[in-house]
C-alpha cells in the first residue's frame, strides 16, 4: 500500500496556479496511478483540510534535444484541488502571493 506522501509529490508553483490560492484552489503534482478518491484522502490527511473537488490531468512528456541526442522528459499527473469554503487554507502557500 502506498503512503499518502507517495501520492502527493510536490506543489506546482506558477503564476497561474498562485492566482487560484485566493479562491482556495491549489495545484499539486501527484502519482500517475493515483485516482481522485486517493488524492482527496491524501490531501485531507496531510494538510488537515476539507476537499470539495479534485480535477486531474495527465501531462505528456516533451521531446527534448541535447545536440544530436534526442530524449524525452518524464510524463506526470497534475491535480487541481478545490477546498470547501469553511476549510482552513494550506499553510504551505501562505505569504507567497
Amino acid at each position: 500500500m502506498k503512503s499518502v506522501y507517495d501520492i502527493i509529490r510536490k506543489p506546482i508553483i506558477t503564476e497561474e496556479s498562485m492566482m487560484g490560492v485566493a479562491n482556495k484552489v491549489y495545484v499539486f503534482e501527484v502519482a500517475t496511478d493515483a485516482g481522485k478518491i486517493e488524492i482527496k484522502k491524501a490531501m485531507e490527511e496531510i494538510f488537515k483540510v476539507k476537499v470539495k473537488s479534485v480535477n486531474t490531468m495527465n501531462v505528456r512528456g516533451k521531446n527534448k534535444r541535447m545536440g544530436v541526442h534526442v530524449g524525452k522528459t518524464a510524463a506526470s499527473k497534475k491535480a487541481i484541488i478545490t477546498l470547501t469554503e469553511d476549510s482552513k487554507e494550506i499553510e504551505l502557500f501562505e505569504g507567497m502571493f
